[in-house]
């Protein structure tokens, strides 16, 4: 199935950020135009080069900056994006994202794209029945982003329970059609 669409990836720190390698690679290879932003925490967990070799573009780190052509990406990308993903969304970025928190650049691009937002949630069971996380939740939902996930699987913390991130294939098809929609 080849694909023309653009593709917003926003990767959040958590330890499933290791994923969203993936998710960049398939959505590539199904023929999607594919830009990522890191939060500073993403970048300790997998490298901003990983992300630029899988999708022949530069990472989008800072609210500030400026691409080799003068723009902002922020702006380009968010113009462009048919759907804007965001994962793994913490509990640290939900709040950011409810909050309307435009420092990193993965929340910055949430309030300037104009596309699908899909939410794809990832931290411990306690955090996620939180009630401010659920606040949260319940504020992006009511703004119109979708959720995928979280579901009950293996967590870091080494046991089985509602948390984990749903499985790469599913947020590429997803996104796949989210953006396909618009279209």
């Amino acid at each position: 199935m080849a694909v023309t669409t653009n593709v917003l990836l926003g990767v959040g720190g958590g330890i499933a950020a290791y994923k969203l390698a993936y998710v960049a690679s398939r959505l590539v290879q199904k023929g999607a135009q594919v830009r990522v932003a890191m939060t500073p925490h993403a970048t300790e967990y997998v490298g901003a080069l990983t992300f630029e070799g899988l999708t022949g573009s530069k990472v989008i780190r800072s609210s500030t900056q400026i691409d080799d052509d003068g723009s902002p990406p922020h702006i380009a990308a968010a113009r462009a994006a048919a759907v804007y993903v965001v994962a793994p969304a913490t509990a640290d970025l939900l709040a950011r994202l409810a909050a309307g928190a435009a420092a990193a650049a993965v929340s910055l691009l949430a309030l300037t794209c104009r596309c699908p937002i899909l939410v794809c949630p990832a931290m411990n069971d306690s955090m996620w029945l939180a009630a401010a996380v659920q606040q949260n939740v319940a504020t992006l939902r009511a703004r119109g982003c979708e959720f995928l996930g979280p579901v009950t699987g293996h967590l870091a913390e080494g046991y089985d329970a509602i948390g984990r991130m749903v499985e790469p294939d599913a947020i590429v098809e997803r996104a796949l059609q989210l953006a396909t929609a618009r279209r």
